[in-house]
């Protein structure tokens, strides 16, 4: 009996990627049977992934960015079963950044990612549950606020593609006259701030943004997020740069920032603010972040750094 095929969900704009269309044919003669489904709207990634449960699909894979990834994963985890009885999820990385596959360590080369689920298993990891003023949204990466959020919302389409993440560069430069805080209450276990910000990261993964890496110790398989605040610059602050230089950005993050790990954060502003949950803008007044362990199995190289267990 003929084993059942993977699917490849791809977004439509990588639809005419000659080295994806290339690495298919690969794929399928070496004897993996691939199904590909490309998205044109929304709500296609959802019942794509609902036809690839119905025929057994032992593998589900997401061809494009971030958002791609995570708009796979949603649709796996509205279904409402258990990860065990869902089909793997594995990631085609084909965004201008690739963040989270950058961050993961998986393969950029078409082949090499699509051929991941065969040469490493799948590994349970977190998702996190986001509900902004009742519209609940999942990500598999990050969520972000402040100036790295106006930056990716705000970058041209066209730039990013002509520049890849340098186009995050030019844009966050371009706004660096005219950043402007954003004030609110953020709270968890243990955990309560209160004041101005310019940056916000809220991770499952660790970068976003072309780079940003506003949570470098977050893990994907621990049942926490990692919380990132990045407070209004001030004098003190900007003295600080310094060592964004000599040190890294990691050294700079841990002298500025406020830093916690909880199983769930509240964010509550008097004025809308938007999270970016891996290229998804989300606006409301007050979000509720929850970390749903073991949401889904994941195909990761066997090294990540991702992988706490």
């Amino acid at each position: 009996m003929q084993a059942a095929p993977w699917y490849l969900i791809l977004n439509g704009k990588s639809a005419g990627d000659d080295a994806v269309r290339e690495a298919v044919a690969q794929l399928r003669a070496q004897g993996q049977g691939l199904q590909v489904r490309v998205t044109w709207e929304t709500g296609d990634a959802e019942r794509y992934v609902r036809e690839a449960i119905a025929a057994l699909a032992p593998v589900v894979i997401a061809g494009g960015g971030d958002g791609t990834l995570s708009e796979v994963a949603e649709a796996l985890a509205h279904t409402g079963q258990d990860a065990a009885q869902l089909p793997a999820l594995a990631l085609l990385p084909l965004g201008t950044a690739n963040d989270f596959a950058t961050a993961a360590g998986i393969p950029i080369e078409p082949l090499a990612a699509l051929q991941l689920p065969s040469q490493a298993p799948a590994r349970l990891i977190d998702l996190l549950r986001v509900d902004g003023d009742g519209k609940v949204h999942w990500c598999a990466n990050l969520a972000s606020g402040g100036f790295g959020t106006e930056v990716t919302v705000e970058t041209n389409d066209g730039l990013k593609k002509m520049l890849g993440g340098l186009a995050y560069v030019i844009t966050g430069v371009a706004k660096l006259g005219r950043i402007e805080p954003i004030q609110a209450h953020i709270h968890g276990e243990g955990f309560d701030w209160q004041g101005d910000f310019i940056a916000l990261g809220v991770g499952n993964g660790r970068q976003a943004g072309g780079g940003q890496q506003l949570c470098p110790d977050a893990l994907l398989d621990d049942g926490l997020l990692d919380l990132t605040v990045v407070p209004e610059l001030s004098g003190e602050v900007m003295s600080t740069l310094g060592t964004l230089f000599s040190e890294g950005k990691h050294a700079a993050l841990e002298e500025v920032a406020e830093r916690a790990r909880l199983r769930e954060v509240w964010i509550e502003a008097e004025q809308p603010l938007t999270l970016n949950l891996d290229g998804e803008p989300l606006q409301a007044r007050r979000f509720h972040i929850q970390c749903v362990v073991g949401r889904v199995r994941l195909h990761l190289p066997a090294h990540t750094p991702l992988l706490g267990a």
